[in-house]
């Protein structure tokens, strides 16, 4: 089999190149007019918030010397005494962790279960009705929008101290984030199910459960495990204002200096965190299939 092969001229060659060099320059132009727009933005932005970089680097080594007050002094000689000394209040401690881990599961599970049942009603693909879409996507940006310690504290004002306040701030706070989250996903989904399902006549709410909710039911969990991860961070602030949890205890050992605690208290705090990744990281991929894949 023979192939023939057609010999550009030297002036289609040049012209070829001319476009080329054209279109590669501006491209270049464009990111280099892209990056300077950034870096005035950025340079008004720090304006406009009074950065002082001078103050930031003479503030640095305090920083660091924070850190290292409140280490505790452990001597090899007496470890296990001195550690000891350290988590003196490990289980009181233990005690208000799992409260802020309850916290958190009750606040996911309740923001979840409202943002699974409002996101249907986001989504271009299933509502028609432009009113009734805006405004629960309105609904669920205020939600997201107003942060959640704002709500903790409208919460202890209106039901007093104790992690209710908690539980609510969380649950509002995750069913604005999830709502949008679900709503994304449900947009991308295939119709020809949904088509199928309503050929036979089916309901709404029936097309949703046998059409819709098998293809996105496993990012919806997804989400939410990745969302209680989050969560557990948040709970552990939300004592700051008096809505449960180990936060409140946090923040007395930092108002009276008791450094030792501090660190204990943190110590806690980041190692439950890292469990609850680690085990949420492998559900996530038992769902999505990805097992082994890592």
């Amino acid at each position: 089999m023979t192939s023939h092969l057609h010999r550009l001229g030297d002036q289609q060659v040049a012209a070829l190149l001319g476009q080329y060099s054209a279109a590669v320059g501006a491209k270049r132009r464009r990111t280099l007019l892209f990056v300077l727009a950034l870096a005035v933005c950025a340079a008004l932005a720090a304006w406009g918030g009074e950065v002082d970089l001078r103050k930031f680097v003479e503030g640095l080594p305090r920083f660091w010397s924070y850190l290292y007050d409140i280490l505790p002094k452990l001597r090899l000689g007496h470890f296990s005494t001195d550690f000891a000394e350290w988590f003196w209040n490990w289980d009181g401690w233990l005690r208000l962790l799992a409260e802020t881990l309850l916290v958190a599961y009750v606040g996911t599970f309740l923001g979840a279960s409202i943002g699974f049942v409002l996101c249907f009603f986001a989504s271009a693909n299933l509502i028609t009705n432009v009113l009734v879409r805006s405004f629960v996507r309105r609904l669920l940006e205020f939600c997201r929008t107003v942060p959640e310690i704002v709500f903790a504290l409208l919460f202890v004002y209106a039901l007093g101290l104790g992690p209710i306040p908690g539980v609510l701030a969380i649950a509002i706070h995750t069913a604005g984030a999830l709502g949008k989250q679900f709503a994304e996903v449900t947009e991308n989904i295939d119709m020809k199910p949904v088509d199928g399902v309503r050929a036979t006549g089916s309901s709404w709410v029936e097309q949703i459960r046998f059409a819709v909710v098998p293809q996105v039911l496993s990012n919806f969990v997804s989400y939410t495990l990745l969302r209680f991860e989050i969560n557990v961070r948040g709970a552990s602030v939300m004592g700051f204002v008096g809505a449960g949890g180990i936060g409140k205890e946090l923040l007395g050992s930092i108002r009276q200096f008791y450094y030792s605690d501090v660190s204990a208290i943190l110590l806690m705090i980041i190692a439950t965190v890292i469990v609850i990744d680690l085990l949420t990281e492998r559900l996530r991929h038992r769902l999505l299939g990805i097992e082994g894949h890592r």
